[in-house]
Formats: C-alpha cells, sequence, structure tokens
C-alpha cells in the first residue's frame, strides 16, 4: 500500500461516516507526516543493508552488511523539519466574543452592517441569535441544502432591528442576514435601561410575557431576549416564554411588544385621567407621572393601569405553600415567644 494512502485513511473520512456527523475537522487540522526527511533503511543507527540502502553487488564485489559511521545532525534535522510543517492551533477567543454554547456561532458578534451609500453604522455591534441548515426539495436538483441566519443589529441607545438571510455558504448568509438588520432598523422606547411598562405579546404559539424591573436587577429571561435587550440597551427586565421555543417566533414576539409600548404621556391621553405611580418603598406616596391635556371631571371607575399594559390579561401566579414546619407545635411556640416585635419590621421610621 503506498504512503499516500495510508495517511489519506488516517486523517480523512469515509461518505458513510460523514453523514454521522464523524471528522467535522477534517481539513482544518493539518496532520504531521513523520515520515518526511526519512529515507528507509536509514535509522538510529547508520547501517548499510545489501538491495535496500545499497546495491548487492558492484562489480563483481559482493556488498555485506556492515555499520557505518553515526549522523550526530540526524535527530536535530528531523526535528527541524517537522517544525517547519504547518502546526494547527486552536483558535481561543475570550470569554466577551464566545457564544451561547460551545463553538456555534449563535451568540458570537460579527461587527456592524455594511455602509449604505455613505452613510456608516458607527457604534452598531451584531449578533448571531441563530445559524442552521435547512433543505428544499426540488424537481431537477434533489434535496438542496442552505443556511438560514437570524442576527440582531444595535447602537444600545434604543435603536435595533433583526433580519433573516439565506445562502448555500453560511458567511454569506450572515452577511445578507446583518445587512437587511441595517435596512429594518426600528426605535424602541425605554425608560431608564428598561422597559416603559410591563406587556405581553404574542407571535404564532409563542407567548411573552415582559415586567419592568428597577435598577440593578439584571436580564432574567430566554438567552435570545437578552442578547436583543444587550443590543437596544435594555440593562433590568424580567420576562417568561411560555408555548413554543421557536427562536424566531420569540425574537418576532419580543419586537412587536417593544415597538408596542406606550410612553405615560399617551396613556394619560388615551383615558383622560392622570397617571401616578404609587411604590412600597416610597411609602405609597403619590407621584405624578403624566397629566391629560383635558381631564375627565366625573370618573366613576379608575381603569387598572396593569390591565391596560398586559391587554386585559391577568397574570396567574402559583399560591406559595407555607414551609412544613408551619404545621408543627414547635411553630406556635415561636410565634408566642416572638408576638412582642410580630410587626416591628413593617413599621416604617
Amino acid at each position: 500500500v503506498p504512503a499516500g494512502a495510508l495517511w489519506k485513511g488516517v486523517t480523512c473520512v469515509s461518505n458513510a461516516g460523514q453523514k454521522r456527523g464523524r471528522g467535522k475537522g477534517t481539513g482544518k487540522k493539518i496532520a504531521k507526516d513523520l515520515n518526511k526527511g526519512q529515507v528507509i533503511g536509514v535509522g538510529h543507527i547508520n547501517m548499510v543493508w545489501p538491495g535496500l540502502t545499497a546495491p548487492v553487488l558492484r562489480g563483481r564485489e559482493l556488498i555485506e552488511q556492515q555499520a557505518l559511521p553515526q549522523d550526530p545532525d540526524r535527530n536535530k534535522k528531523l526535528i527541524k523539519f517537522r517544525d517547519e510543517m504547518g502546526v494547527f492551533k486552536r483558535t481561543k477567543l475570550s470569554p466577551m466574543e464566545r457564544g451561547w454554547s460551545g463553538n456555534k456561532m449563535a451568540g458570537r458578534s460579527i461587527g456592524p452592517p455594511d455602509p449604505i451609500g455613505g452613510d456608516k453604522f458607527e457604534g452598531f455591534d451584531t449578533k448571531v441569535l441563530e445559524m442552521k441548515s435547512v433543505f428544499n426539495m426540488t424537481g431537477n436538483m434533489g434535496r438542496k441544502k442552505r443556511m438560514s441566519v437570524c442576527v440582531v443589529t444595535g447602537n444600545k441607545r434604543g435603536l435595533a432591528g433583526f433580519g433573516l438571510g439565506k445562502a448555500i455558504d453560511g458567511r454569506t448568509a450572515m452577511k445578507l442576514a446583518n445587512n437587511r438588520a441595517g435596512q429594518k432598523l426600528m426605535t424602541i422606547p425605554m425608560d431608564n435601561k428598561t422597559v416603559c411598562h410591563d406587556f405581553f405579546a404574542q407571535f404564532g404559539k409563542t407567548k411573552l410575557l415582559v415586567v419592568k424591573k428597577p435598577r440593578g436587577h439584571g436580564l432574567v429571561c430566554h438567552r435570545a431576549v437578552k442578547t436583543i435587550c444587550e443590543a437596544v440597551g435594555i440593562e433590568d427586565l424580567y420576562a417568561k416564554v411560555e408555548g413554543s421555543r421557536n427562536l424566531q417566533h420569540i425574537v418576532k414576539s419580543f419586537f412587536v411588544g417593544l415597538i408596542q409600548q406606550n410612553f405615560p404621556q399617551e396613556i394619560a391621553e388615551r383615558n383622560k385621567l392622570n397617571l401616578v405611580e404609587m411604590r412600597k418603598e416610597c411609602d405609597y406616596y403619590p407621584d405624578l407621572l403624566a397629566s391629560p391635556t383635558n381631564c375627565l371631571e366625573d370618573v366613576r371607575a379608575y381603569p387598572d393601569f396593569k390591565q391596560q399594559t398586559l391587554g386585559e390579561r391577568v397574570v396567574y401566579r402559583r399560591k406559595k405553600w407555607p414551609p412544613f414546619y408551619k404545621t408543627g407545635q414547635g411553630w406556635v411556640t415561636h410565634l408566642k415567644k416572638t408576638l412582642w416585635s410580630r410587626n416591628h419590621d413593617k413599621v416604617s421610621n
């Protein structure tokens, strides 16, 4: 068997193995051919082998097997020759440049969109949300494979958009999706690095409930929603996904909810009532957020703010069951001992 066939058997994968997912790194890793630089019959011990390294007969003289002087530089020459060969080094990414999981493209940054005319997308950054292979059955070519890429781009100051691109090559699909996202930018209403109010959004079978959170809460949500929030500039938010986890439906439902938000002044003008906020940490002191141009004088029923923002929906919250120790006699004894200080923590200074 020739050496080329042996090396091909070591470094290549069969067609059946490729269909099963084996050998994904074929072509990327450079295998070292340790046979290069060596001659058959010449090794660590320098010998004359008739018929292998030397002819059997030289004239009428029969050559015999014999030892030759050692070559002290042989090993150094081999090591130098192997070091000059290509070496595969795994590209290392910083923790901030890595994606969501493993070496997948989802969650990675691919830079801003291409300039349109003389307008450049300064301050924009695009991140991949989904990259998958799709197939289309055609009449003349059979099963045709393409790459589908969904990305989101934003400047972290309330301007963002998403795009979908399909192409035979993954890089071409990413470039196409990136440019489409730059052409579909939307202005997102925000209130101090969070959403303006709680909202409910739905696209297809995917339902999304978003809750406004105070400063310092962070992003507690689906990883795709978190990536979109980072592109928009939202830092504090809670989101719950129900129903289908289709990623493109999650992206579309979240953007639908974001662009349908209302500012406090718009809500006050629509209801013709003053919009007042009362917080527990402020001891429920009323804070006037917005006032309409023409206010109603006779109001019999005040509309619920959350009912309006959630589209007349009520959030179901499970009952919090008491701990197991509250059913025993020891808990009753504890309540009797701490009866004198039972409401001290609820009294404001």
